[in-house]
């Protein structure tokens, strides 16, 4: 496999809405194995997509207990609210405390191109709206109610 570079600010790219996958391929199951790997190497949590300058509705997530992999991800419902501290790969050295949902339901298909529905909260949950913003090119910079270096 392969290892991407993550983009970084001011990279005009993360700030670009992504397209949906229109079919589910060689090429893509190739992007999510590669994100994967690149995820792993960076030491991150999650990653879309964009972060590596494709413009495709793709995240993952690896929490360490937990891997997923969604494709056309979208939230379908929340609940409660939750000011935590996050950071980013494609913002490094920058972290912030954001308001963000403490459940969320998401909805997208995995790698076989099934319906999957996921319920998540705290950590999964954050994680979740996190990259999906990513789909969209929303940072949590845009959202984070104070930012200060690490």
């Amino acid at each position: 496999m392969a290892v991407y570079q993550v983009l970084k600010l001011p990279d005009e790219t993360l700030r670009a809405r992504s397209a949906p996958v229109s079919k589910i391929n060689d090429g893509i199951l190739r992007v999510l194995d590669n994100m994967r790997d690149t995820l792993h190497a960076e030491q991150g949590l999650g990653l879309a997509a964009p972060q590596i300058g494709i413009l495709k509705r793709l995240i993952i997530i690896d929490t360490g207990e937990q891997y997923i992999e969604l494709i056309n991800p979208e939230i379908i419902s929340r609940e409660g609210e939750k000011i935590s501290t996050e950071g980013c790969l494609s913002v490094p050295g920058i972290i912030g405390r954001v308001a963000r949902s403490l459940h969320v339901k998401a909805r997208g298909l995995n790698r076989h191109g099934e319906e999957v529905e996921i319920s998540a909260s705290d950590l999964l949950a954050k994680a979740l709206q996190h990259e999906i913003d990513h789909l969209d090119g929303i940072l949590f910079i845009d959202k984070a109610i104070e930012t200060r270096r690490e």
